[in-house]
């Protein structure tokens, strides 16, 4: 039912929202709410509100460099464009790649030799792109891509690294960024041979990652135990961090889109989803259905419920159920899940474009300063408002139940 009310939102400590990541001090304020929460009425709201804010290209600011967080929301806005076959999506995704390949498939600002797992992201686009438009252009950037991952530096067991300067090290971060894209070129260029590799890096962090007592996956695994971070006998960081988790649901949910129904490797993954999902399952908050930044750690000190880990459980949620790994409790808790964001997350201006709050702007491990995976840090990163890591799975997630609803 719709409705119109107007909401307090108390925001993190010290911060309030303005338009995309950019913080402000306060506290508590009021703000003009309406519409349902029901997902057909959000995933276009959602996307219309990026382009009304961002009408030319999708990005933060002027530096335009090419990168994953951007490629999410690509792809979400894609998806957009597929439901509806209004053209100014598919326009606006177009303008945003177009502004980094060049005529002959080169990608400004983007360096193969860093061998950063997250600028695979953006490449399932750029394929989508090229079955769109057979503009050669986009099939040059997809190939110089996948050289990338042919050359990416790999732990004994195959495993990719996650960035050359992290040295034997796998997070679940990189199974997003790198293993759709992966599997979508295997399929549109017909390499069967490449399935086995992808379903490796999920199954190495399943091994190797997962905590037998709780069954959730620490953030990172360094093959090698020897960074500081890393646990000596297991090579674990410390915390489970609730966006780590989501990256790889949404990474192997997606895969198996590509995956051939008759490959062997395709019961295994579909295993792994279900085993962390039932896991995952434990941990939603009673009474918001979210999750926690830090997942098992609720009611600890600093700790708080994060939008863009639970926008990604509920899109896994919904489309496994959707496609039929999870059975139909998955998609009544992502459909509490997507309503609690609406209730406790979202925030609609004065033009009535909604704001999706108190997403963790963004983590990572070892580094300078060096981030030590500990809880403290977790729950110590700032958070943004209109994070694209956010608003990507949240549309997603408003897609997939939609999806549901329809059948």
């Amino acid at each position: 039912m719709n409705c119109r009310r107007v909401i307090s939102v108390l925001l993190f400590s010290g911060m309030t929202f303005t338009s995309f990541g950019i913080f402000v001090s306060g506290a508590i304020s009021s703000y003009d709410y309406s519409g349902s929460t029901k997902a057909e009425d959000w995933s276009i709201r959602m996307t219309d509100a990026v382009l009304f804010r961002l009408p030319h290209y999708l990005t933060y600011d002027s530096t335009m460099d090419w990168n994953y967080e951007e490629g999410v929301l690509l792809h979400a806005i894609w998806k957009v464009w597929q439901k509806t076959s209004d053209r100014k999506y598919f326009d606006y995704v177009k303008k945003s790649i177009d502004y980094y390949i060049t005529k002959d498939g080169k990608i400004k600002t983007y360096d193969l030799k860093k061998f950063r797992l997250d600028d695979i992201a953006s490449g399932r686009v750029v394929l989508e792109l090229y079955k769109a438009t057979k503009e050669h252009r986009y099939r040059e950037a997809a190939m110089l891509l996948r050289r990338q991952l042919e050359e990416q530096p790999r732990t004994k067991e195959g495993g990719f690294w996650h960035k050359k300067i992290y040295p034997d090290q796998m997070w679940l971060d990189g199974l997003y960024m790198a293993e759709p894209f992966y599997a979508k070129f295997a399929e549109m260029f017909n390499e069967p041979l490449d399935y086995e590799d992808i379903a490796r890096q999920f199954i190495l962090m399943a091994e190797h990652a997962r905590d037998s007592n709780t069954g959730l996956f620490y953030h990172g695994w360094d093959a090698s135990k020897s960074e500081k971070w890393a646990d000596p006998q297991t090579g674990d960081s410390p915390t489970f961090w609730g966006r780590a988790m989501g990256w790889y649901m949404m990474g192997l949910v997606d895969v198996l889109d590509y995956f051939p129904r008759n490959n062997p490797e395709r019961g295994k993954l579909v295993e792994i989803f279900k085993r962390l999902s039932s896991s995952l399952l434990k941990y939603q908050d009673k009474r918001t259905k979210l999750w926690y930044q830090v997942v098992d750690k609720k009611g600890e000190k600093g700790n708080y419920l994060e939008s863009s880990a639970s926008s990604m459980f509920a899109y896994a949620f919904a489309k496994g159920a959707n496609e039929g790994y999870l059975p139909k409790k998955y998609l009544d808790a992502a459909e509490a899940a997507f309503a609690g964001l609406i209730r406790y997350y979202v925030v609609v201006d004065s033009e009535g474009n909604p704001t999706l709050i108190n997403t963790c702007a963004g983590v990572g491990l070892g580094g300078k300063p060096y981030n030590d995976g500990s809880y403290t840090y977790y729950v110590s990163v700032p958070r943004r408002n209109n994070d694209f890591k956010g608003i990507g799975p949240f549309i997603l997630a408003a897609l997939e139940i939609e999806r549901a609803l329809k059948r």
